[in-house]
């Protein structure tokens, strides 16, 4: 009985064939994501390329995007979609499938007009349809427009005016654009399109054509570093392009700024203006090919310079009223009307002369050009610092804060190290000829502006003290010297004043031994023995806005007030 129960083994190919399911279904659970996951990839890099041909080839100015800033939908299909790509001149917004239709059927501003004929004749509004900013209002009844969740109501893409759907009447589809808010400071494609003719013709009396345009007529020509300001710049270009001629909007990694700048020489004269956005260093990139303007003989065609604060300090936009730092805080055509509010004034421009000493020293001069101002000490130990870090890891210095934090660190290890103590005994300081005697300092500053180390209003310190206010206009340099880094950060919370050396209008500086880090405008280095001497170099026509006045800019005033009394 125990036999007939015990069951009989199978042939012995039975346990082959089950081994051999379960290495089939094995490889099947292995290989066939991989397959999908490669299959995937590939349909993406095949979409990727058929996007970057459409984007090369395109009069759009096409660019990529995973999630849009606000309820969008296709200008084609009218579905709304979350991710897909948006021109950054006319503002078109579609789905990744409906791209090269788009592409054909909708046109993109003019830069120049096709038809020579009419390029004096106003031009018709160019209206596109859907996706209207948020919180604009029709122009014919007054209500406001995009309100429905669907593709709905049209935008002018030069005058930005808004319409609903309803109320786009044949009259105002025939209405001629007059440009809209920012008229004076767009640059009209029927311009551009009688200058052409006008060099073909070879003539250059650009000032009679201008006049059509009104007495009004300043035109902005933006310049903005792409790299700045956490990669804010890549945003802000994209922002101007919509709001005025793209022919303005340069992008100065791409095109340097002499380049850009020629685009003055169309203008008439006197009548251009700039926008710097960038910091400090872009601002004197920028200057500095003004001057190369100016050698050229290019002096009528001269622009004035507003800025856009981007950078990490700014103290030079800071100074001009600008502000200390632009994170996107108010709309970018807020920014436009202050340009067009703002006031011409005058900045005086220094060059830095650094002589290296020795006899067989046959190297040029090192020569700067100064805006803000010169250091030896600790603040420019930190620059230094800062500066070599950066250049290693330049990703990770990208945020305005933590750059200041890294300042920071470098300034509270100054302390504890003091690397630059004794400084009295390694330099001599001269003022318009005359030497003076220097107490126990670790740091000379020589300014000029007002602003010093990130928004810190250095020559007034404290402001209990009656001392003539800084100006970045009258010729004159302020030198200071501070007696260490912890003193910097007492001066800059207003604990204590600075030691005040004197004004001057050339300053010399004679450092005797020692290697000792310098730095003109945030730019460091390290310094042997050398002679550096400052003198008046030339003026440049900057924008001041005065529309807000900080703290420091109102004790100021005070101060300048009370010194006035007292006189």
């Amino acid at each position: 009985m125990e036999g007939e129960n015990r069951p009989v083994p199978g042939p012995p190919y039975e346990g082959l064939f089950a081994d051999g399911h379960l290495v089939l279904w094995t490889l099947c659970s292995v290989l066939l994501p991989v397959f999908i996951t490669f299959w995937c990839s590939l349909q993406r890099s095949r979409r990727q390329l058929h996007r970057r041909d459409i984007f090369r080839k395109s009069k759009h100015g096409w660019q990529d995007t995973d999630l849009f800033s606000q309820p969008t939908y296709c200008c084609v299909c009218g579905q709304h979609i979350l991710q897909g790509a948006f021109c950054d001149c006319c503002g078109l917004r579609v789905d990744e499938g409906c791209l090269k239709k788009a592409d054909k059927r909708f046109q993109c501003k003019e830069i120049m007009l096709k038809n020579d004929s009419r390029a004096l004749d106003p031009m018709p509004h160019h209206w596109i349809r859907g996706n209207v900013p948020l919180c604009s209002y029709c122009v014919v009844c007054k209500q406001q427009c995009g309100s429905q969740p669907k593709l709905c109501d049209y935008r002018c893409i030069w005058c930005q005016k808004t319409v609903h759907d309803e109320c786009m009447k044949n009259s105002l589809k025939n209405e001629k654009c007059n440009f809209g808010e920012f008229r004076n400071i767009i640059i009209p494609p029927s311009y551009l399109t009688s200058i052409n003719q006008m060099r073909k013709d070879k003539k250059t009396d650009y000032e009679m054509l201008a006049l059509t345009l009104g007495k009004q007529w300043t035109p902005l020509i933006i310049l903005a570093n792409s790299r700045s300001g956490t990669n804010m710049g890549e945003g802000l270009l994209g922002e101007f392009r919509i709001l005025l001629n793209p022919v303005q909007v340069f992008d100065v990694t791409k095109t340097p700024p002499i380049k850009a700048l020629q685009l003055c020489t169309l203008l008439p004269h006197y009548s251009a203006r700039v926008l710097v956005c960038g910091g400090d260093g872009t601002v004197g990139w920028v200057l500095d090919a003004v001057d190369e303007m100016k050698i050229k003989g290019q002096e009528k065609y001269i622009p004035q310079v507003a800025v856009l604060p981007l950078g990490t300090g700014n103290d030079l936009s800071n100074t001009l009223g600008w502000g200390a730092g632009y994170a996107g805080e108010i709309p970018v055509a807020q920014v436009l009307r202050n340009v067009m509010e703002a006031d011409g004034i005058k900045l005086d421009r220094w060059k830095v002369q650094v002589t290296n000493k020795g006899y067989y020293n046959l190297r040029k001069p090192k020569e700067f050009t100064m805006n803000n101002y010169f250091s030896i000490g600790p603040d420019a130990l930190m620059a230094l610092s800062f500066h070599a870090h950066r250049e290693k890891a330049p990703s990770l210095f990208s945020s305005r804060i933590l750059n200041k934090a890294v300042y920071l660190f470098y300034g509270t290890k100054d302390c504890l190290v003091q690397e630059c103590k004794d400084l009295n005994k390694k330099v001599e300081l001269e003022l318009d000829g005359e030497r003076v005697e220097l107490p126990n300092l670790e740091g000379i500053i020589v300014l000029n502006i007002g602003y010093w180390g990130g928004g810190c209003r250095l020559w007034e310190g404290m402001g209990d003290e009656t001392y003539p206010l800084a100006r970045h206009d009258d010729g004159l340099l302020e030198v200071v010297g501070v007696y260490g880094s912890f003193h910097c950060a007492q001066i800059q919370v207003k604990l204590a004043n600075p030691f005040r050396i004197g004004q001057a209008h050339t300053v010399r500086l004679i450092l005797k031994c020692s290697m000792m880090p310098m730095q003109v405008d945030g730019e460091p280095w390290a310094q042997g023995p050398c002679t550096v001497t400052i003198t008046h170099k030339t003026h440049a026509l900057m924008l001041y806005f005065s529309g807000e006045q900080t703290d420091d800019e109102v004790s100021s005033t005070s101060d300048q007030e009370d010194i006035k009394d007292i006189e």
